[in-house]
């Protein structure tokens, strides 16, 4: 599931654990502080009392926790979490974890993505006793981090190489990769321009044949932020207990699309800044970046384009990025977010009706939600212990 961080029920192997913090004080003169402690109830709840079991057991000194940041493109799975019959991310690492360890692992996933949803970073924990394999009753010291990355990473890659573990840490036992998230940031892509997307970007971003409004769509944003009640955007089947969540941040910005490469154009600034900064010693570094940043943004204003399409040229799209940060997301939160925003830049909405939408507390008063191929879990937020 995409965005449902704490909202969907868990399956049996996901319902162990909880959350160890103690919750705020409740005062109504704080409506902030309440809908942390709501965010934090929800996900106690739907964890289940048996973590306090899990906890409350010795841990046996041979198995070792590992932290593992993964990153993949979802457009061939069904998601992030386990299902029978089906090629998911969870399935495919613990089968990668199976193959290198000689014994079957369960793992335990920060963030549920949906079917075709990305991941520049998600997050998951495994326990692993390393048992020798040349005499099955002997344990042998823990695997540094650095190989169960190499390793693991061996055998993803004989499996479509559509994922990839990107780090892996040690932690105590009692760290539990989605409960103690302390804050989550998604990233979406939308491609705007009537052209046919381009073959590198097929499952990467929503195409919108339509302009984008920039400036209409960051006022939209101004009125989502902060703390509310997003029933509104959240799917039906969403389960949380409660619909108050605090967006820390939302925001719209036009970036270089990628696989951006320079234009003719492009490479005679460059060059020239490179002359020109030889032939002055008095020109900074500094300046010569701040050149070049200006001139990237002007490919990105309009203010650059070539003057006539070059027969075999894509005409590239504006490439816009919504991002989307808070501790926990409802059941397709931030695909509704975005379809609303999406509304907004095409004129259908205005700012006003965004306000609208938000105050009905209703999913039918938003816009449909954007498609999944544009959503890519960015990062996900931990204290984490100090590496001993």
């Amino acid at each position: 599931m995409s965005d449902d961080d704490q909202s969907q029920p868990l399956t049996s192997d996901s319902s162990k654990h909880s959350l160890n913090q103690l919750p705020e004080d409740p005062s109504p003169e704080r409506p902030q502080k309440i809908s942390r402690v709501d965010e934090e109830n929800d996900a106690a709840e739907e964890a289940g009392n048996d973590c306090n079991n899990e906890i409350k057991m010795h841990p046996n000194p041979r198995i070792q926790r590992y932290l593992i940041a993964i990153e993949y493109i979802g457009t061939r799975f069904a998601g992030a979490q386990q299902q029978s019959n089906c090629r998911t991310v969870v399935g495919v690492l613990e089968e990668a974890f199976h193959k290198f360890i000689g014994q079957p692992v369960s793992i335990f996933c920060s963030s549920r993505t949906d079917a075709g949803v990305h991941a520049l970073s998600n997050v998951c924990h495994v326990d692993v006793e390393r048992i020798s394999k040349r005499k099955p009753g002997e344990t042998l010291p823990s695997h540094e981090p650095a190989v169960v990355r190499k390793a693991v990473n061996h055998f993803l890659q004989k499996n479509e190489g559509d994922i990839m573990v990107i780090d892996v840490r040690c932690v105590p036992f009692d760290f539990h990769a989605r409960y103690k998230a302390q804050e989550r940031t998604y990233f979406y892509r939308l491609l705007s321009g009537p052209e046919p997307l381009s073959t590198f970007e097929k499952d990467r971003a929503w195409h919108v044949t339509e302009e984008l409004d920039l400036l209409s769509m960051q006022r939209a944003c101004q009125v989502l932020v902060g703390c509310h009640d997003f029933s509104s955007f959240r799917a039906a089947a969403c389960q949380a207990k409660s619909p108050i969540r605090t967006l820390d941040e939302l925001n719209v910005t036009e970036v270089v699309s990628s696989l951006h490469f320079p234009s003719i154009k492009e490479r005679e600034q460059s060059n020239s800044l490179v002359e020109d900064s030889s032939a002055s010693s008095l020109r900074s570094e500094s300046e010569v970046s701040h050149v070049s940043s200006i001139t990237c943004q002007g490919k990105i204003d309009g203010s650059n384009v070539e003057p006539s399409q070059i027969f075999g040229m894509r005409k590239s799209h504006r490439c816009f990025v919504v991002t989307a940060r808070a501790r926990s997301f409802l059941y397709h939160q931030v695909r509704l977010l975005v379809g609303v925003l999406k509304c907004v830049g095409t004129g259908e909405l205005t700012v006003d009706d965004v306000e609208r939408i938000l105050k009905a507390k209703t999913v039918t008063a938003a816009s449909p939600m954007a498609s999944a191929c544009g959503l890519y879990l960015g990062h996900v937020k931990y204290d984490l212990p100090s590496e001993t």
